[in-house]
């Protein structure tokens, strides 16, 4: 298959993807959208929401409709890395055998990753990154395509500690979930309080999900837009020539490189998915907020005049 014809298939079957999803969730159009970006761009994404928002069974419907394994772990204070990488056991022949934790998945829900100390976060940093994991001096591949949706709640101040900005950094996108609407609400409450489910038919196989991911790689980017969205993140660093003085009174830091590349790679998903062979400009703004969300920080001043992340960022863009 040519990549010209590659893309429309990637067209049609996005759009079949989001309806088999939407079986299952009511709404989220937005959010669904931002994970399918991460999953075909072959990144993270963190969820940021309150609970009850149908976290967990939007992955778990994502990963049914994705034909991909699916595992979740719940982070607690007393988590440790060998709960979620696995650990040596001795077995009947006294030989040491090793049995793989939940981290050997294609696709990882780390449920409210911020309740769990810095030793275990750390331990999903190896897996994010290279996809492999070492434990007693031995390096064990994971399978691809591979996953991690990490939820975070943003109303839990006590007894939680908060990711390193090195670890906020690896994740593609940070994605905002917000209450439904009324009218949504209504529906979720008849569909869940009604005794019947429904069928999710799986669309795609691992195999067919790294093609679209080297597929997306390979489209071509004209190199203004690849200006713009590394002149875009430059706007975010305070020091930076490019910066103005709104983002030198707000912001305390700015996003890194690895953003540069997520804009890009987030651009060239977001125009396969509409049928584009090459992103644009608006491609590069549709994602910039996702991208840049988590990666600016703020300052006591933007804090104290109520400024947000996404108000800096539509300044920018």
């Amino acid at each position: 298959m040519s990549d010209v014809a590659a893309i429309h298939n990637l067209v049609q079957k996005r759009n079949e993807l989001k309806k088999e999803i939407a079986k299952v969730i009511v709404g989220q159009d937005e959010v669904v959208d931002q994970i399918l970006i991460c999953i075909f761009s072959g990144g993270h994404a963190l969820l940021i929401g309150v609970p009850g928002l149908a976290k967990t069974l939007m992955v778990n419907t994502l990963s049914r409709a994705l034909g991909l394994d699916f595992k979740r772990i719940q982070f607690t204070p007393d988590l440790m890395p060998s709960d979620i990488l696995g650990s040596e056991i001795l077995d009947e022949n006294r030989q040491f055998k090793f049995i793989k934790g939940p981290v050997f998945s294609n696709i990882i829900l780390a449920d409210e990753i911020n309740r769990t100390p810095p030793k275990t976060q750390a331990a999903l940093l190896e897996a994010m990154q290279e996809r492999s994991v070492t434990i007693a001096g031995h390096n064990y591949k994971l399978t691809l395509p591979y996953f991690v949706l990490a939820t975070q709640n943003p109303i839990e101040q006590e007894g939680t500690y908060p990711l390193p900005e090195a670890q906020l950094d690896r994740f593609m996108f940070a994605v905002k979930l917000e209450y439904p609407s009324f009218e949504e609400e209504v529906e979720v409450v008849k569909r869940t309080t009604a005794d019947s489910t429904n069928e999710i038919t799986s669309l795609f196989s691992a195999q067919e999900i790294i093609d679209f991911q080297h597929l997306i790689r390979r489209i071509p980017v004209a190199d203004n837009v690849i200006e713009y969205a590394v002149r875009l993140v430059s706007k975010t660093r305070p020091n930076s020539d490019l910066s103005d003085a709104y983002v030198k009174t707000y912001l305390d830091w700015g996003a890194g490189p690895r953003a540069s590349q997520n804009l890009i790679l987030a651009a060239k998903t977001h125009a396969a998915f509409h049928g584009k062979f090459s992103p644009d400009i608006e491609d590069v703004k549709a994602v910039a907020v996702g991208v840049l969300r988590h990666r600016i920080i703020k300052n006591y001043k933007a804090d104290a005049e109520g400024i947000t992340e996404e108000m800096i960022i539509g300044k920018l863009v």
